[in-house]
C-alpha cells in the first residue's frame, strides 16, 4: 500500500488538558478518531450515510499507542492517517500526532466493518474498497 497521507489539523484546548497542563492521555484517542472520521469523509463517505445506506458501521477492533512526547494547551497539532492494509472486513492504519514535525504519538489501528444491526463482521462494501484503493494506490 502506498504512503498516501491524510492530514487533519487540531488545536489543543484547555478542556483537553489535565492539571499538569498537558493533553490528558485519553484525549489523544479523540483526536485520532476525529481524523479517521475526516479521512472517511475525504473519501466521500459520511458515517451516517455508511450506516443508513450501506448498513455498516466501522468500529475499532484493536489499537496500540506509543506516547512519545506531550502536547500542551494551545499547541497546533497535525494528525496523520496512513492506510497500511485493506482486508476482507477490516482495515489497518498508522496514525501519528505531530507538532511542528515532531512525532508526539504513534498509533496502530485496526478497524472492523460490522453490520449496523447485529454488530457481526461483514465484508467492506465494494464502493468503499474502490475509493480506498483509488486514493492509496494512485
Amino acid at each position: 500500500m502506498s504512503k498516501h497521507q491524510f492530514l487533519w489539523p487540531v488545536r489543543v484546548y484547555y478542556e483537553d488538558t489535565d492539571a499538569g497542563g498537558v493533553v490528558y492521555h485519553s484525549n489523544y484517542l479523540n483526536f485520532l478518531e476525529r481524523a479517521r472520521t475526516e479521512w472517511l469523509r475525504d473519501l466521500g463517505f459520511e458515517q451516517t450515510i455508511v450506516k443508513d445506506e450501506l448498513g455498516v458501521i466501522i468500529v475499532v477492533h484493536s489499537l496500540s499507542i506509543n506516547f512519545r512526547k506531550p502536547a500542551r494547551f494551545n499547541d497546533w497539532l497535525e494528525v496523520n492517517c496512513v492506510l497500511t492494509n485493506i482486508g476482507r472486513s477490516s482495515i489497518e492504519m498508522v496514525q501519528t500526532i505531530q507538532r511542528e514535525g515532531t512525532v508526539l504519538i504513534e498509533a496502530n489501528i485496526k478497524a472492523a466493518f460490522v453490520d449496523a444491526a447485529s454488530f457481526k463482521p461483514v465484508a467492506i462494501p465494494a464502493v468503499i474498497i474502490q475509493a480506498m484503493t483509488d486514493l492509496h494506490l494512485s
